[in-house]
């Protein structure tokens, strides 16, 4: 099974930069002989380039030219032109990008109605063209930013078309949250109008906060500096950017900051890449983690966060580990499951990890979760043997907890500072086919959003009462 991957504006193609480039060094780090093997057709396809331009693929053999299954889109060229000119640029074809110059101007509706209109055509295009190529489709990634224009209005739309040219397709977002000191004045709007979509249109959703990234690249710094993770950080480390040397993370944490979003994604498709005794389908968390439809919201941790800072660090003990992503500080959103109220959990551990060892933590980690009364089994696991490169083991623990509701109460609450006083309106309402009732129902839709996890929340902690059963006339 393949996967397409979307990156959609600035934010969306800079981390789909860090995963294309970390793919790419895990696959060469596994697979010495350079034969193109199913776990690399997971996201390449080996193009025969003798022929010039787009040449047919190859299946089994010597690795020709390799080409991303992936479209990336921006209303600005400056991110693109630089893969473009970067070391990924032979991964892309000029058949996978679609670029404008003007930008969105960190406007939803620009992104979403104006140049989702006028682009949709090449993207449905480019999309099938990239689809046929595919021969057992399973799964679209789409990486995007919730708060500037591109990535949440035309990263959104890109999400209703797929979901109109391949409805049998699962659809997984990652979306990047911004912070509440976002530069961008207009971002609770983008991001609110965004929720709506995701809401309706998304199977899974994996949002992640700036300010989460943010904290834990510090951490990282803070250990490095203060000695505690030994001396010896690798010279051209992923941490202190391409680059190498320490220096300029302070002008550009967005680096590091992309590794860690990059990473959680190298982790969530190890198992569609890699052999495993207990591989997990993509489509099997969809499947087991989201009870209810809207519900879809799951949040991450990762363990070590160091796998992106290449950092000479031992392993962490593998029972810490599994205590680590249940800990505040390894969640990708500020937010903490232990004290909220677990729907269903995930557990992809990467690496020479034994399913007793999963079992042993589940049971020794259980009585302090608390887990809706319907499903108190809801773990779902997957083993992958390859082990991100330079450490014996990893887990990506991925909840479906209602620790994310705080993070929408905020956003809704930024948003209706704004709103109240109609502030900023002008800017959208000019836009063709935008309407005030747009951002009406955005809010209403975020509010039932926050209403369905109030309403399991005030289950927590009850007596075990079963839903009512149909009483069937006799």
């Amino acid at each position: 099974p393949v996967s397409l991957l979307f990156a959609v504006g600035q934010c969306g193609n800079q981390v789909g930069c860090r995963f294309w480039d970390l793919a790419l060094r895990e696959h060469a780090a596994v697979n010495k002989k350079g034969i193109y093997d199913e776990a690399l057709s997971s996201f390449f396809r080996n193009v025969d380039t003798r022929s010039g331009g787009d040449g047919p693929d190859i299946y089994k053999g010597k690795i020709c030219s390799l080409k991303a299954r992936a479209l990336l889109i921006d209303m600005e060229e400056g991110v693109v032109n630089e893969i473009l000119q970067g070391p990924l640029r032979d991964v892309f074809d000029s058949k996978q990008l679609i670029t404008d110059v003007s930008g969105s101007g960190n406007n939803w509706a620009v992104g979403h109605k104006l140049y989702g209109c006028q682009y949709r055509e090449n993207i449905v295009e480019k999309l099938r063209k990239t689809a046929e190529h595919c021969d057992c489709l399973q799964c679209f990634f789409i990486i995007h930013s919730m708060g500037g224009g591109t990535g949440s209005g035309l990263g959104t739309f890109v999400l209703n078309l797929l979901e109109d040219e391949f409805p049998e397709v699962y659809r997984f977002v990652t979306s990047v949250y911004p912070s509440g000191e976002d530069d961008v004045i207009t971002s609770p709007y983008n991001s609110v109008l965004a929720m709506k979509e995701l809401n309706e249109h998304a199977d899974c959703v994996l949002p992640i906060e700036n300010e989460s990234l943010f904290d834990i690249v510090n951490k990282i710094h803070q250990m490095i500096n203060s000695g505690k993770l030994g001396s010896t950080v690798k010279q051209n480390s992923l941490v202190t950017s391409s680059a190498g040397g320490t220096k300029t993370v302070q002008e550009k944490p967005f680096d590091a900051m992309n590794n860690i979003v990059a990473n959680l994604l190298l982790n969530l498709t190890s198992s569609a890449r890699f052999e495993g005794s207990l591989n997990m389908d993509l489509n099997e968390i969809s499947m087991n983690l989201v009870p209810f439809p809207r519900l879809h919201y799951l949040v991450s941790s990762l363990t070590p966060l160091y796998t992106l800072a290449d950092v000479n660090v031992p392993s962490r003990r593998l029972d810490q580990m599994f205590s680590d992503a249940f800990s505040r500080d390894h969640q990708l959103i500020q937010a903490d499951p232990k004290h909220s109220l677990y729907l269903a959990c995930a557990l992809l551990v990467r690496g020479n990890v034994q399913v007793s060892d999963l079992r042993r933590n589940i049971e020794r980690l259980k009585p302090s979760l608390h887990f809706v009364s319907w499903n108190q089994e809801g773990w779902k696991t997957g083993l992958c043997s390859v082990p991100p490169v330079g450490h014996s083991h990893s887990l990506l623990a991925l909840a479906n907890n209602t620790c994310v509701k705080p993070t929408f109460i905020e956003l809704k609450d930024r948003f209706m500072k704004l709103y109240k006083k109609k502030a900023h309106l002008h800017h959208y309402l000019h836009i063709d086919g935008m309407e005030q009732s747009c951002f009406s129902e955005a809010m209403m839709s975020l509010s039932d959003l926050i209403e369905e996890y109030n309403e399991l929340d005030a289950t927590k902690g009850g007596p075990r009462i079963d839903p009512s059963r149909l009483k069937i006339a006799v």
